[in-house]
């Protein structure tokens, strides 16, 4: 998978972590089998940038630990799809979005369950990384399916409670 990160936090983002961050996510892109040639990003803020991003984009004026961008990018509604074979379309990477995610609130959060820190960030970045991948926890049976999965990339990786 290609993974950028991004850190615009105030005091800067240890590279543990970043590594962290890294590691977690490609395990999790293995276990669900994502295509090798993946993109995505995640982006380090602080709570009151989340919480500008959370306000623009969701109409809720207050900090959030993470927030999914999915690229749904369907060619049934582009005006004007690229043709290719299929040789050439497993060749393009597909980019499917970006994570921000609030190290406040992870720090906050990781106090408050009464685990690490390092757990909390290994959540909140699966968490945000299903998002990119489909899943959603709006009914019932979605969230059952999800936070299972979420679970069993995190014990499977070692980032048990």
């Amino acid at each position: 998978m290609d993974l950028e990160i991004y850190d615009e936090t105030k005091d800067g983002v240890p590279e543990e972590h970043v590594q962290l961050v890294k590691d977690v996510l490609e395990y999790a892109g293995k276990y669900i089998k994502l295509k090798e040639n993946t993109e995505m990003s995640v982006t380090f803020v602080n709570n009151d940038r989340i919480q500008e991003i959370n306000r623009e984009y969701r109409g809720v004026d207050r900090a959030t630990d993470v927030i999914s961008f999915a690229i749904e990018d369907s060619a049934e509604d582009d005006d004007f799809p690229i043709v290719m074979d299929d040789e050439l379309a497993e060749e393009i990477p597909e980019n499917i979005g970006d994570i921000f995610v609030s190290v406040d609130k992870v720090g906050e959060q990781a106090e408050y369950l009464e685990h690490s820190y390092e757990r909390e960030l290994g959540f909140l970045v699966v968490h945000g990384f299903l998002h990119l991948n489909g899943y959603d926890h709006m009914e019932p049976e979605d969230e059952k399916v999800m936070f299972k999965l979420q679970r069993d990339i995190l014990d499977a990786y070692g980032l048990k409670r």
